[in-house]
């Protein structure tokens, strides 16, 4: 598998990126391939069939001047920032393999991530453990505490083509989360170990650098060969098009 660290100068840029790549692939010219970027600046990310109003605090954002994008996957709403780490997995389905459905993708994938986070999360904290949660999450609980007490860090979502799909996600590692509160409203959907708590009960930050993730991450889906950007032009493109504009950000 590949590695790209493919972090770029605007927001609609990097979110273009995951859709531009699993373009490449599905057309038969790239090959798996784990992505990484961080946010530079603050801005608020919906989900593909997110609505806006129901689940952003607009006028909290207007405020700030923070912009609201929308990604090509599902999943729910997002705050990126300073401190925050995203990943993007681009494998191929296979009807023999566990990419073959959305939930044995899931399955798979959030039990590789788990168990990469937990090994390097383990040598400064013993008495913590890491579990997947709901469908998607990833949350840090003690190892006596119930799951409705298990705080979350990290939320994934996927998209899927005839022969790759996208696996991505956001890493809280070192964020502002009262900025989250303030940004976001309580969610439409929420799993059910979230028991209504709100975002600043519910949320925590893992604490561990940006650099020990990626290299755990990169380990465990021996993502060893550095990939340059095959795709500035695409990309670039797309995100002016579609990413950039309010049809596509405020499309729901």
């Amino acid at each position: 598998m590949k590695r790209l660290d493919l972090t770029l100068t605007s927001p609609a840029e990097n979110l273009a990126a995951d859709e531009a790549v699993l373009d490449w692939c599905e057309s038969g010219a790239g090959e798996e391939t784990l992505m990484f970027w961080e946010p530079r600046e603050n801005f608020v990310v919906v989900g593909y069939a997110n609505k806006v109003a129901t689940e952003v605090n607009v006028s909290a954002c207007e405020a700030k001047g923070i912009p609201i994008f929308r990604r090509c996957s599902g999943g729910g709403t997002v705050v990126q920032m300073a401190g925050g780490l995203n990943y993007s997995l681009i494998l191929r389905i296979d009807a023999n393999a566990p990419t073959r459905n959305i939930t044995s993708a899931n399955q798979f994938i959030m039990e590789k991530n788990r168990a990469a986070i937990e090994t390097e999360f383990r040598g400064q904290n013993s008495e913590a453990r890491i579990s997947v949660n709901g469908y998607t999450d990833l949350a840090l609980a003690t190892h006596h505490s119930s799951p409705i007490t298990a705080k979350k860090f990290a939320g994934n979502s996927q998209r899927r083509r005839k022969n790759f799909l996208l696996f991505h996600g956001t890493l809280l590692l070192n964020c502002d989360l009262n900025l989250i509160s303030e940004l976001l409203l309580m969610p439409s959907l929420q799993p059910d170990y979230r028991a209504s708590r709100s975002h600043a009960d519910f949320l925590t930050n893992l604490n561990l650098s940006t650099e020990k993730i990626k290299a755990a991450l990169a380990k465990e889906w021996n993502a060893t060969e550095e990939l340059e950007n095959p795709l500035r032009k695409e990309i670039s493109q797309l995100a002016r098009e579609k990413y950039s504009t309010r049809e596509w950000s405020f499309k729901f």
